[in-house]
């Protein structure tokens, strides 16, 4: 879990990742679930706003780091895809970068729908796991651990599913975006630590330390409205 909340906090403090998390709380309302919420920072900044903000996690080491950094928010040890909710009770839902861990996403999105009241906003974020960027001189080999690195999730490519995901369960006024967020500095190295070991990270890390790193991942941005 540690190597798991280092990258998060290594992604959560870019620049750009503070404003794709900006662009995902419009619109959201005054009850918002964060599924997937790991070590609770949406949940935070969201409660921070004056927002209910509930964030629900499947992990009990990061609901308890989430309940300790972020004590304004509201956590529960729960699946994403048999939500602790009435239905209708709240006016945003926000899943980011979780429905990849998921065999079926589908039943994910469902569970957004039934929980959703009327006109509620639902927001998936993610990256599509094929697609990651490295400058390298060796390319076939980045290109081989990032499939490898891939194939070990269970739905690394459903982030371009996301708009038919929320279409086949009934929201409307769907679109998709696609932020991409990039490192060039030892910021990154936590990222590619994730693929492996090996002379390609020592490569990596010297590029990181001479000014040189390039790492770029494209993040999807979908969202819709829960129509009855």
């Amino acid at each position: 879990m540690s190597m798991l909340l280092s990258v998060l906090d290594a992604y959560d403090a870019l620049p750009k990742a503070r404003d794709l998390r900006e662009r995902t709380y419009q619109a959201l309302g005054d009850t918002v679930l964060d599924v997937g919420c790991g070590g609770g920072r949406a949940v935070g900044e969201l409660a921070a706003r004056g927002v209910r903000a509930i964030g629900v996690d499947l992990d009990p080491a990061m609901i308890e780091v989430a309940t300790e950094r972020w004590p304004a928010g509201e956590f529960h040890l729960a699946d994403a895809t048999t939500l602790p909710l009435d239905d209708g009770s709240v006016t945003g839902y926000r899943a980011d970068k979780v429905l990849h861990t998921l065999a079926e996403p589908e039943r994910a999105v469902a569970e957004a729908r039934r929980v959703l009241a009327r006109n509620g906003r639902a927001v998936l974020v993610g990256q599509d796991w094929d697609t990651l960027v490295i400058d390298s001189d060796d390319p076939d080999l980045i290109r081989t651990l990032v499939h490898a690195r891939a194939d070990i999730v269970p739905n690394p490519r459903v982030a371009r599913r996301y708009r038919n995901l929320l279409l086949e369960n009934g929201f409307v006024d769907v679109t998709v975006e696609v932020h991409t967020i990039v490192w060039t500095g030892t910021e990154g190295l936590p990222v590619l630590a994730t693929l492996g070991e090996g002379a390609w990270l020592d490569d990596q890390a010297a590029r990181a330390r001479d000014d040189r790193l390039f790492v770029a991942i494209p993040f999807f941005l979908a969202s819709g409205t829960r129509a009855d």
